[in-house]
């Protein structure tokens, strides 16, 4: 087999397509009776059973239901809108309510013959109407048991709207109950931590008094350390004019209160700060203020007066005596700040004390009155539930045999009538379906079979060139020197020409041209002595020297073909060495055409074709072309026993017989065996197939008109 063969191209969606219509198409032409038969079964099995099928007859009847929804704010007890009409139906249509009718016809009807029945709910369209459709084998029986299931499901939803509202009212007195309860435990606790942490005292003190006593010490506290950081940081002088400063803007203050006549206010009105310097600051301040005085009249002097005058001499003394004073004075002031740093020291240590302490009473505080508040926010929840449900239970029972649902027969049950069985439209379904199942069934013999109908398939499946197709006629045998077989000549004479120019598109030149070809095929009746004698037949007709060598020897034919006398010795007595074999070569009727036929049938020729190299040589030797005719290859060993001793093999596909996985199976061997198979022929190919495009064109061989 040849190693170097090209790869080829994919094939286009729109071929295989086509080509898988094809193979269908085939399958359709060859089972299609199997369609048939499945269309005609169900056809008479329909028909069968229509004609066992008893008469129906039919009773219709309308029902109208109003709802009404009579609990107000009790959503959880009302039956979701968009389920009900659902509801009514499966009702109408459920156990419960069949139970009861059969139970009620047997006892006022017993004299009715009883019958399955079935019935059938529809809703008229924006309406609450209900179609109800009895059918049934009996007429009375049917239309009676339509009467029977409209006036049961009627009772039946009094029963279950009279033990809803009796359910729905235990279950809310129940749990206005629980509500009660709760509301009652939630009032004793309230009251209880009402009593135990002094709640009514501090509601009644306005609130949190711990908060805003924190908020004034907090302040104080601020006050005390800013004074505090004053002191240290300011001078003496800064400091008592910032006192002075103070108590002015205070005399001033408490002017303006007693001229307003609202009294004055015991103590200062921000920084808590006395109200009059101490006497030794007043004193300080006024020795400086009268030494300043001094010291500027003695300056004023200083430019008419000598220092020694005796104006001078008294001025300086007293300023002597201002500055000792002053500086007595300035100890016991600074002496007196210090004692106020130490007692604001003392202040501002008290007020943090005291503002740590009521920190933890204001917190506590506001944490009895939160848990006091949502004791009362939830008393005031459990009320309010307990109101409501109060209210919804009181309603309940006033409308307490009111329905919210009013159920109305608007039309009774009809007389019967007899339902159309639609005979025309069960058969035409029974033969349809039928059909399909017969076509299934031809998919899956497609499926299953891998037999080879198109030349697309047969180029899909193998990796080999398709050297010729073999059209398929109604007229048989080999080709004659005046053949008008036209399609069929010029399929051979394509086969020949693919043979002989196979080669010569490679670049490299061929060392050694064919001369001996052994032709198969994989299964028996594939067409191979038919095709072997056509391809001899246009090899010799060309101008060469052609000898046609049956090479089975079991069922060869070739004598039939070329009429030659079955007795007369051929390869098997060759092969045997019974006779030489120009002796075996027999003529025929064709030009350059002999034919050695397989002489006496011989059961196991594969040993004698496994030593014939040097037969092969001697008969080459005189032809140009060697043709054997040789056994299928799956069948017996002759061809693999002679193929390898050839210059190449053909293998014959026939068209609609030939399965692949045979087909594969005898290339596998031959390729096991280093034969060289040249190619394949497609042979009995329908013309009718989408990829068979040659010989179509009879009128291409007529005579020409005069």
């Amino acid at each position: 087999m040849e190693e170097d063969a090209p790869v080829k191209p994919p094939i286009a969606f729109a071929t295989r397509f086509s080509n898988q219509l094809q193979r269908y198409r085939t399958l359709l032409f060859k089972f299609w009776w199997i369609p048939l038969l499945t269309t005609l079964v169900g056809y008479q099995i329909q028909s069968y059973l229509l004609k066992k099928t008893a008469p129906k007859y039919a009773s219709a009847g309308r029902m109208i239901v109003n709802v009404k929804l009579s609990i107000p704010n009790a959503n959880v007890y009302s039956e979701e809108f968009n389920y009900f009409y659902g509801t009514q139906v499966a009702l109408m249509q459920g156990d419960t309510v069949m139970n009861r009718v059969q139970a009620k016809l047997q006892t006022e009807h017993p004299e009715l013959h009883r019958v399955p029945v079935q019935i059938e709910v529809g809703l008229s369209p924006k309406t609450s109407i209900f179609n109800l459709r009895a059918v049934g084998e009996d007429a009375e029986y049917t239309q009676n048991y339509l009467k029977a299931v409209m006036d049961e499901y009627i009772n039946l939803k009094h029963e279950l709207l009279a033990n809803a509202s009796s359910a729905t009212q235990s279950s809310m007195a129940e749990e206005l109950k629980n509500i009660g309860g709760e509301l009652q435990r939630a009032k004793d606790a309230m009251l209880q931590y009402q009593s135990s942490n002094s709640v009514v005292f501090l509601q009644a003190s306005g609130g949190n008094n711990a908060a805003d006593y924190l908020a004034e010490l907090t302040r104080q506290l601020a006050r005390r350390r800013s004074e505090l950081h004053q002191l240290k940081t300011l001078t003496l002088d800064q400091n008592l004019e910032r006192l002075q400063q103070i108590a002015m803007t205070h005399k001033a203050v408490t002017e303006t209160n007693t001229a307003a006549s609202t009294g004055a206010p015991k103590n200062w009105d921000g920084n808590d700060t006395p109200f009059n310097l101490g006497t030794f600051e007043e004193a300080y301040l006024e020795t400086k203020r009268q030494l300043l005085l001094l010291k500027a009249n003695r300056d004023e002097l200083t430019n008419t007066l000598v220092a020694t005058a005796p104006l001078m001499v008294s001025l300086s003394e007293k300023i002597d005596h201002q500055e000792n004073q002053l500086v007595i004075y300035r100890q016991q002031s600074e002496e007196q700040l210090k004692n106020r740093q130490r007692t604001l020291e003392l202040q501002v240590e008290d007020l943090e004390n005291q503002v740590k302490e009521w920190e933890t009473k204001a917190m506590d505080v506001s944490k009895k009155l939160a848990v006091f508040e949502a004791l009362k926010e939830n008393v005031k929840r459990l009320q309010s539930a307990y109101d409501q449900m109060q209210a919804s239970l009181q309603t309940l029972d006033a409308n307490k045999g009111i329905g919210q649902e009013s159920v109305t027969v608007l039309e009774p049950a009809t007389p019967m009538g007899e339902v159309a069985l639609e005979a025309q439209k069960h058969l035409i379904m029974s033969a349809l379906i039928g059909l399909f199942l017969g076509v299934a069934f031809l998919a899956l013999i497609g499926h299953f079979d891998d037999r080879i109908n198109t030349f697309t398939e047969l180029e899909q499946k193998f990796n080999l060139p398709v050297l010729g197709q073999i059209p398929l006629l109604e007229k048989t045998g080999i080709l004659k020197s005046d053949d008008d077989r036209h399609p069929l000549v010029e399929a051979n004479r394509s086969l020949r020409s693919a043979f002989l120019y196979k080669d010569s598109f490679k670049q490299e030149p061929v060392t050694k041209r064919l001369k001996t070809i052994v032709i198969s095929s994989a299964c028996p009746n594939d067409g191979k002595s038919i095709t072997s004698a056509n391809f001899a037949f246009t090899l010799a007709q060309g101008g060469a020297r052609v000898l046609l060598i049956d090479a089975d020897l079991r069922r060869g034919v070739l004598h039939k073909l070329f009429s030659v006398d079955a007795a007369r010795s051929g390869l098997s007595e060759v092969i045997g060495g019974q006779v030489e074999w120009e002796l075996a070569v027999a003529p025929t009727d064709i030009p350059n055409l002999s034919l050695m036929p397989r002489g006496k049938i011989k059961r196991h020729a594969g040993n004698a074709f496994a030593a014939s190299d040097q037969l092969l040589k001697k008969i080459e030797s005189h032809y140009d072309f060697v043709i054997f005719d040789s056994a299928p290859v799956l069948v017996a060993d002759d061809v693999l026993s002679l193929a390898p001793h050839l210059d190449g093999l053909i293998l014959v596909v026939r068209a609609g017989v030939t399965p692949a996985r045979m087909a594969q199976a005898a290339l596998n061997q031959l390729q096991q065996r280093n034969v060289n198979v040249i190619g394949l022929t497609f042979n009995a190919v329908n013309t009718k197939a989408g990829d068979y495009y040659h010989y179509r064109y009879p009128e291409y061989y007529s005579e020409m008109p005069t």
